[in-house]
């Protein structure tokens, strides 16, 4: 029985003075729990779609596997909410990573403190700082990505991650998890063999210290967000060799660390003076 991703809902709704009784849009809230060589590993609250990608790409982001290959076998079993995967060997973890874990769909401290473990062993800087995308392609792209999301435009209640080059979307991928969304997109990449590295992340929501990290680990040296960046999220921007863009609406936007990737930033002294003033 495959999973609804979205159902409807009688609602009231005030507007211009008048109250009416109308139907509603809302997104799935959905439970799977991955079962990692017969043991029960995380459970985590999504969007039922693409599980396949978000388990795939969940387990290479937490270093469990490094290759979509590490999989021996994977099956999702939708109606008890559950993703069996057995692979050909497990990366050595700290004990402790082994128990179970409830991974929330939210963006706050829970998710956070979940990937102190293994973090520093798996992120690697951006070692390449090519110009790559230009000022338009950035609003272009940020354009299309929302447009393209019919359930973003139903309901405005999930995030939007696209992997993209200079030419337009080559996935995109929607969950009510931020950090979902560009699981899915790292797990669809896996699978299909696409190179990440020399591409773009488009994103629909804040720039978190837990968003920029999975962008390193994707290996993307650019990430662009309709939103605000988190002060912690720019330090570890600076560390790890990421541009960062932000607010990116309507015909303005914020570039907020490692400039030189993007075409079109006019006056080479600000350029200059903005990178002797990043952050420590």
């Amino acid at each position: 029985m495959s999973q609804e991703l979205l159902v409807t809902n009688q609602v009231l709704r005030y507007e211009n003075g008048k109250v009416q009784l109308v139907e509603d849009t809302i997104v799935t809230e959905y439970p799977i729990t991955i079962v990692l060589n017969g043991e029960e590993f995380a459970t985590l609250v999504c969007s039922p779609e693409d599980l396949e990608d978000l388990v795939v790409g969940f387990l290479a982001s937490e270093g469990i596997i490094s290759r979509y290959e590490d999989i021996k076998d994977i099956q999702i079993i939708e109606l008890t909410g559950k993703a069996i995967v057995t692979t050909h060997r497990v990366n050595k973890l700290n004990e402790k990573f082994h128990s179970k874990r409830i991974v929330s769909s939210c963006c706050g401290k829970s998710r956070q403190s979940f990937y102190f473990y293994n973090d520093a062993r798996t992120v690697k800087p951006i070692e390449t700082k090519e110009k790559v995308i230009s000022i338009g392609d950035c609003f272009r792209l940020m354009d299309t990505m929302q447009n393209s999301s019919t359930i973003f435009q139903e309901t405005g209640g999930v995030h939007n991650a696209a992997l993209c080059d200079k030419n337009g979307i080559i996935v995109a991928k929607t969950d009510i998890g931020r950090h979902n969304a560009l699981d899915k997109i790292y797990g669809y990449c896996l699978k299909h063999s696409i190179s990440m590295e020399d591409k773009v992340i488009v994103f629909s929501g804040r720039i978190s210290s837990e968003v920029l990290i999975k962008v390193a680990k994707i290996k993307c040296g650019v990430v662009l967000s309709k939103s605000a960046p988190t002060e912690l999220s720019l330090r570890l921007a600076n560390e790890l060799g990421i541009t960062a863009v932000g607010f990116i609406r309507k015909k303005a936007l914020n570039v907020y660390t490692n400039p030189e990737r993007i075409i079109g930033l006019e006056g080479e002294e600000i350029v200059q003076q903005h990178a002797s003033c990043a952050l420590n």
